[in-house]
């Protein structure tokens, strides 16, 4: 049944995607930019119903009275195609910084430029790094929320982190809050497999760290924070859901935190 309902799912899901930007293409870019955000966001709304009405997943999301008026650093764990898209029905008006591959993408690609979305060469250093820094100035000088993964790309839950030093220097040059972010749904939703599981998880909104920090001591307490919940959240996760196959990297640190 789970094969069967994976199968189900993912094909409403795609379905889903591909549909809402053909029918409402006309819609979205007539619109002005901001109030087209709707659309993305009510798309994200619909999958969350298919998650919970064809596998079985839900969740619940915590500390949202954590999240700052205006202009901040979203900084999510990043473990599956669940988590780039899940928030944004709770977010105002966010802005990503992105493989620029995802431009290039029919229709989709057009989608994320009306959103000004921020296209960045993962190979590029210094002074494309600095372009990418001016870029993002301008669009949190309006307010708006970044979303960056603290560790640059998906990471299996329970493995060790490998935080990338860029979001300290985004957080030193933007000088806004950062919101970090704790979940688990690369347990449900794995990456790179086209299983979904069900069962029920946490999405926890940590307090805001504040800007004014040292960008090494910024970078610890991130770490620290963000680990830290996310190793509470994978312990409640495992006993919440005991019939939820994990992978050997979730496992592995359970057996470190001494949970049976």
């Amino acid at each position: 049944m789970i094969a069967f309902r994976s199968i189900l799912f993912n094909t409403a899901f795609y379905a889903n995607l591909i549909l809402r930007m053909i029918v409402l293409s006309p819609i979205y870019f007539l619109l002005p930019r901001k109030r087209a955000y709707f659309i993305p966001k009510n798309w994200a709304k619909a999958n969350h119903w298919l998650m919970k009405t064809i596998v079985g997943t839900t969740f619940t999301v915590e500390g949202l009275e954590n999240i700052p008026k205006g202009g901040y650093i979203l900084a999510p764990k990043h473990q599956s195609f669940w988590d780039t898209y899940a928030l944004l029905p709770w977010l105002d008006d966010p802005v990503y910084i992105l493989k620029r591959e995802l431009t290039w993408i029919p229709i989709f690609g057009w989608y994320i430029a009306k959103q000004r979305m921020i296209p960045v060469n993962r190979g590029a250093k210094g002074k494309v790094m600095a372009q990418v820094i001016e870029r993002t100035k301008l669009e949190m000088a309006t307010g708006r929320q970044l979303i960056i993964y603290p560790e640059g790309t998906r990471r299996p839950p329970g493995a060790p982190p490998e935080y990338k030093y860029g979001i300290a220097r985004l957080y030193r040059d933007l000088n806004v809050p950062v919101v970090p972010v704790a979940m688990h749904p690369g347990l449900f939703w794995p990456r790179r497999k086209f299983l979904r599981f069900p069962g029920h998880f946490t999405v926890r909104i940590l307090p805001a760290i504040q800007p004014g920090m040292d960008p090494d001591a910024f970078h610890d307490k991130l770490l620290h924070d963000l680990e830290q919940a996310s190793d509470e959240l994978l312990v409640q996760t495992a006993r919440d859901n005991p019939k939820l196959p994990l992978p050997p990297t979730a496992v592995q640190r359970l057996k470190e935190l001494g949970a049976a």
